[in-house]
């Protein structure tokens, strides 16, 4: 089977045990993440062969990144190595009615200096089916932004399936280019796009009508005019999906997903997530489980979604970025055994 490449930046993960605040903690539990790889972690659990691409700095933090990687089976061979650090985040993890919270420490990290010419793309593509981006990486900086559209042409040219997360960050935009100067350019290249409620509007502009995200339900149906919105913009995409996410609480989220082919609006099932341990990476999660399944289903788009929103159903019960669950496990849930009885 030929590889899914991923690109994009991979942080320290710093977090306050349990669920204290930052200001009670006196010790963080070390981990890692990145939208990117979490995705090629997914698919390397579900036994697709990954090749997750970054920068990362020549030190002994990112050697410990990358042994993380390897030990979930990821592929890490074309890594690039030079800059000063690795990115940091902060994450409290919030309960009930008190919102998690992130903290950015970023600024000047090994994958914000990277230019256009550094990585070998035709070479990474040769043996590539897929190729993932989402949109914190052209967020990071300027030289981000022009190597992640290198990857895209070049994979364009080379008849590599491009896929995006929109995954709009409002507080790392901060080069001097807005997300709506940067973003169409790069998904233009895309045939599958991925975003939420949120992403749509505060990057094109497009919204659907009557929706309020605070009511803990989301109307599937409301949202087949910003998958034909986008369609419309972005003509090469074949398939646009949008996850649904009601928050009731910081504990409870209601959580199902939508697929539009460019005829028919696909609808998953919804969950009902009562009892959250770690929302971060949710997304990430269904962006796996979505490819995953359209690699592994090709003429059933049902099923593929069914899949993702099953898989990052799941994630939501997981500590740390990763969703370290298997094919078996969502399956279970996809067949409507929820139960979490003791598998023995």
């Amino acid at each position: 089977m030929k590889k899914v490449v991923t690109f994009g930046e991979i942080m320290l993960r710093l977090s306050p045990p349990g669920f204290l605040r930052f200001t009670q903690a006196e010790s963080f539990e070390a981990t890692f993440g990145g939208g990117e790889a979490n995705v090629a972690v997914s698919l390397a659990n579900y036994g697709i062969p990954t090749d997750y691409i970054t920068r990362l700095p020549n030190n002994d933090i990112a050697k410990k990144c990358v042994m993380e990687l390897r030990k979930y089976g990821v592929g890490t061979s074309n890594i690039i190595y030079g800059g000063e650090r690795i990115g940091i985040y902060f994450c409290e993890t919030g309960a009930v009615q008190r919102a998690s919270k992130v903290i950015y420490d970023r600024a000047g990290s090994a994958i914000a200096e990277i230019k256009p010419g550094m990585i070998k793309w035709e070479e990474i593509f040769k043996d590539a089916q897929w190729f993932h981006w989402t949109g914190i990486t052209p967020a990071i900086s300027q030289g981000a932004a022009d190597a992640c559209l290198e990857a895209i042409q070049v994979a364009n040219k080379m008849g590599v399936t491009v896929s995006t997360d929109l995954n709009y960050r409002k507080n790392l935009w901060k080069y001097g280019k807005k997300a709506s100067e940067v973003m169409p350019e790069l998904v233009k290249g895309c045939d599958i796009i991925l975003g939420n409620e949120e992403d749509a509007e505060k990057v094109f502009g497009i919204h659907p009508q009557g929706v309020d995200v605070t009511k803990g339900h989301l109307e599937a149906s409301a949202y087949e005019s910003v998958c034909k919105q986008l369609m419309e913009k972005f003509p090469r995409a074949k398939k646009v999906i949008i996850t649904l996410r009601g928050s009731i609480s910081a504990s409870h989220n209601t959580w199902s997903g939508v697929l539009y082919d460019g005829k028919k609006l696909y609808q998953a099932p919804e969950y009902q997530i009562t009892h959250i341990v770690d929302r971060v990476g949710g997304g990430d999660s269904f962006m796996g489980g979505l490819i995953y399944g359209l690699i592994t289903y090709p003429d059933n788009d049902q099923k593929a979604l069914n899949f993702a929103v099953a898989a990052s159903c799941l994630k939501h019960t997981i500590k740390g970025d990763f969703n370290l669950v298997t094919v078996s496990e969502v399956e279970t849930l996809m067949s409507g055994d929820g139960s979490g009885r003791v598998s023995r």
